[in-house]
């Protein structure tokens, strides 16, 4: 169903006029990636040796994967507790035996999803997708954020995105809460530091000497940076659980709240987590807003055009979650009213879709 969308741009400062034509992906492709997803996410749980123990903290609780390693034990981390993951682990037998079965099954749907025509994950990004997961770093709460995610979002909304910059990236961005990280106990295994290694990737040193929150590929100059949210003091911070630091950023924290599980489209599959795509939406009208001039001027207008497209998809289908989202963020305070306000003012249809939602 085309859609026009209105943006100022800050170049030529004369409104353009983009149209977007979107496109459902089949009913096939749907119920392949539905089905890609649950068996990546059963793989996950057969992965972790030890015995499930559920552990309480505070008002929630979280399985861990216990096991004896000398006369130590290990605890390594399953994830909340919640109806579906308790039912994976009264299956966890049944699905340490049938691995291969699972394995030859996931291929086979990554195949129908490409030739239905989904995004596949390129070479490189997947790569550096696939080591992280076997490292546990999606495991411990890593959420991918920015263009990345956005990509990721086409199986999980039913739609092709759209083709241009708006989808283009070299960058991958890690975030997670430090909170978590430090609460979880549990490291990732190998190191990221001795996986981005092996991938040829060097450490990018900031302004703190010893904290590394950057690594840069050489040849291809793609990134990997680690994010977590700030509540003041946009600092560096460290996230133990993934062994790194992390740039501490405003805002944040709304967008990896609740995030969801999603499967890139490399070799049999690589499950990772990203943010509800209406949160991503919502976050994308406040960092657009917050962006300097120059070249942040050219990331802004590309912020709005995901969120505008994320917007127009969403109210069509799940209309009630967004309306969620935007809510909640109007409800945050003033500056976040703000920088909403001021993003809607450049992008009157997709103002017009909130306000009727």
């Amino acid at each position: 169903m085309p859609s026009n969308f209105r943006f100022d741009s800050h170049i030529n400062a004369k409104q353009k006029l983009k149209v977007i034509g979107m496109t459902s992906l089949s009913s096939i492709a749907m119920s392949a990636y539905t089905d890609l997803v649950r068996l990546l996410k059963d793989d996950a749980l057969s992965g972790v040796e030890g015995k499930p123990t559920l552990k309480q903290r505070g008002d929630k609780a979280y399985w861990y994967a216990a096991r004896r390693v000398g006369s130590e034990m290990r605890f390594s981390y399953i994830g909340e507790d919640s109806d579906e993951t308790r039912a994976r682990i009264d299956r966890i037998e049944t699905l340490y035996a049938t691995s291969k079965e699972r394995q030859a099954e996931r291929s086979r749907l990554v195949r129908l999803l490409r030739a239905e025509g989904i995004t596949p994950t390129d070479r490189a990004t997947g790569s550096i997708l696939s080591a992280m997961a076997d490292a546990g770093t999606f495991r411990l709460g890593g959420t991918i954020v920015g263009t990345n995610a956005f990509r990721l979002y086409e199986g999980e909304l039913g739609i092709r995105l759209p083709l241009g910059g708006i989808a283009n990236t070299g960058d991958i961005d890690i975030a997670q809460f430090e909170k978590l990280s430090v609460a979880l106990e549990d490291q990732v295994n190998p190191g990221l530091a001795e996986t981005f290694s092996a991938l040829k990737f060097a450490p990018l040193q900031g302004l703190e000497t010893g904290r590394t929150w950057r690594w840069a590929q050489g040849g291809s100059g793609q990134l990997v940076e680690f994010l977590t949210p700030a509540f003041g003091e946009e600092t560096i911070r460290d996230l133990p659980a993934l062994g790194v630091s992390a740039q501490a950023l405003n805002y944040l924290n709304f967008l990896i709240a609740e995030p969801i599980h999603a499967a890139a489209i490399y070799r049999s599959g690589v499950l990772v987590q990203v943010p509800r795509p209406e949160r991503y939406a919502i976050h994308k009208l406040i960092i657009a807003d917050r962006r300097r001039d120059g070249a942040g001027s050219l990331k802004a207008s590309k912020d709005r055009e995901q969120a505008a497209f994320l917007v127009e998809a969403m109210a069509e289908d799940r209309p009630d979650d967004l309306r969620r989202a935007y809510v909640t963020a109007m409800e945050v305070g003033p500056r976040w009213r703000e920088h909403i306000a001021n993003s809607l003012k450049r992008m009157r249809d997709t103002m017009k879709i909130l306000h009727g939602i």
